[in-house]
């Protein structure tokens, strides 16, 4: 018999057809997201802190090994806590039947016990509920004296002023009331995960929203393998339901989508069109060279390009910061003064020992003149940052929003269907047209780089330096400094090869 863990419970809730694989299959198992590591060990690093709410907290916690849990050693640990009176018990593990459950504070009260569940997330979200009602029905079950269930997450409204304080950090919300309905169908749910998972074949369980929500299922892939690819879940910037509508109207292959998407206006339409456009008719590009006319001829000389980098600090460090909050750390910035002029290059990384922000905002006064074309790819996020260190410094917001009110958008051209290459597919990001445009140019691979390949490792990496040792840090330094500047080079190279496709 499968032994159910809240997590299990959870992606039981979501679709039972996971258990059944995660049992049978799981090498067929995608992890989709290349930072859940760093999710990972942000909240568990969020759930020690929230221990040190209550005071004298015992945490249960047993491994076998360094990533193994010893859970019969924790379940026996929790029960000898108990018998002490132990007032705030962390990690305490319990097990019924083959139903198992470690909650991350278990706090005494006068008439019973308080459930208290740590998120890392800075909202309530209906996923937690179930989490909740099924850790309140395992504790039932074994005997505790269960009062009330909350849940404790980040206060993103928390804002720094030097002296850190976790009552304002941490939201606590109560939710007796809301997990009353979910209560309700635990064993329910329970038995139909029994029955799927004693099947011997597959459990025929269609496609539904609960693929996408509430997170990508891993085995997405698995259960589309028999899908004409490309499909109607490739198509660019469509919401889910969309895509699950052509899906479940048997409107999955290009052939079958053409008819109901022709004819609309909006801009995601119009790739979508080319996207189906370019396979069924065997183009390899669909290009309007007027309009990469019109978006080449409104940049005027000099041109700057420019890329930032960021972190984002679950516990926040920098005083008039909160959870979160994107900090920018570098940038880098390539230039040209003149038609014909050389490629010239600029850029900032901060210590990583202290604030960024103010030196970042200043060499950006210094190195990028007020009034002048400042191109960026996607130029939504690079236009946030500046307006934040603007309100942040007020002595530089005339020239901080001078720079941002003149930012153009190098993705334009893409996104408003002047040029499609059949190999962009399902993405406009510059990780794709990039080589698609340039797919054997050394200079331009990613892949090539050491540490850092990608903006997410730069977010992960650039905490760290502060804790390296002086030779790692120079080393690791001069790859941020790479990485970045490859991404403003890469701006520069697309930028020039809208051109060339252009010349008469």
């Amino acid at each position: 018999m499968m032994n159910i863990s809240k997590s299990k419970y959870c992606s039981i809730c979501q679709c039972p057809k996971i258990a059944w694989l995660k049992l049978n299959k799981p090498e067929e198992y995608k992890v989709l997201d290349s930072q859940v590591e760093e999710r990972m060990r942000i909240g568990q690093a969020i759930g020690k802190l929230a221990q040190t709410l209550f005071p004298d907290p015992v945490d249960v916690t047993v491994y076998k090994s360094e990533e193994d849990l010893d859970i019969s050693a924790m379940i026996r640990k929790t029960e000898a806590e108990i018998a002490k009176g132990t007032e705030t018990i962390c990690e305490a593990a319990f097990s019924y039947h083959n139903l198992y459950c470690a909650v991350d504070i278990l706090h005494k009260e006068a008439d019973g016990y308080s459930l208290y569940e740590v998120k890392s997330s800075t909202s309530v979200k209906d996923v937690y509920l179930a989490d909740i009602a099924f850790q309140k029905y395992v504790l039932k079950k074994c005997g505790i004296d269960l009062k009330h269930v909350n849940i404790v997450y980040i206060n993103n409204e928390y804002v720094f002023d030097g002296k850190f304080d976790i009552n304002q950090f941490f939201s606590i919300v109560n939710l007796d009331e809301e997990v009353l309905e979910q209560e309700s169908i635990i064993e329910d749910v329970i038995r139909r995960a029994l029955e799927v998972v004693d099947m011997v074949d597959e459990p025929d369980i269609d496609l539904s929203a609960n693929c996408h929500a509430p997170y990508h299922c891993g085995f997405f892939e698995y259960c589309t393998r028999n899908l004409p690819h490309p499909n109607c879940f490739d198509m660019y910037r469509m919401r889910f339901d969309k895509k699950l509508k052509l899906y479940h109207d048997g409107n999955i292959c290009y052939e079958d989508i053409e008819p109901v998407i022709a004819g609309k206006a909006s801009s995601y339409a119009r790739i979508n069109q080319m996207q189906v456009e370019t396979l069924l008719y065997d183009k390899k590009v669909i290009m309007n060279k007027e309009g990469i006319r019109g978006f080449l001829d409104s940049l005027t000389y000099p041109l700057y390009f420019l890329d930032f980098e960021t972190i984002q600090p679950v516990i926040p460090e920098y005083i008039g910061t909160r959870p979160y909050m994107q900090i920018t750390t570098q940038y880098s910035l390539h230039y040209i003064e003149y038609p014909g002029g050389p490629l010239l290059h600029k850029e900032y990384l901060a210590s990583g020992l202290e604030d960024p922000r103010r030196g970042l905002a200043e060499k950006l006064c210094e190195d990028i003149p007020m009034g002048v074309c400042t191109i960026a790819y996607n130029k939504q996020f690079e236009c946030t940052r500046i307006k934040e260190l603007a309100d942040e410094y007020p002595d530089l917001a005339d020239h901080l929003n001078d720079i941002k009110d003149h930012i153009v958008d190098l993705m334009d051209p893409f996104t408003k269907g002047f040029y499609y290459d059949k190999n962009f597919g399902k993405s406009l990001s510059i990780k794709v047209v990039l080589p698609t445009f340039f797919p054997d140019d050394p200079e331009l691979d990613y892949h090539a780089l050491e540490d850092v390949h990608n903006g997410g490792e730069a977010m992960e990496i650039f905490p760290k330096l502060k804790d390296m040792d002086p030779a790692t840090r120079e080393r690791v330094r001069n790859n941020l400094l790479k990485y970045c500047c490859l991404d403003t080079l890469a701006m520069v190279r697309i930028w020039e090869k809208l051109g060339e496709l252009v010349k008469d």
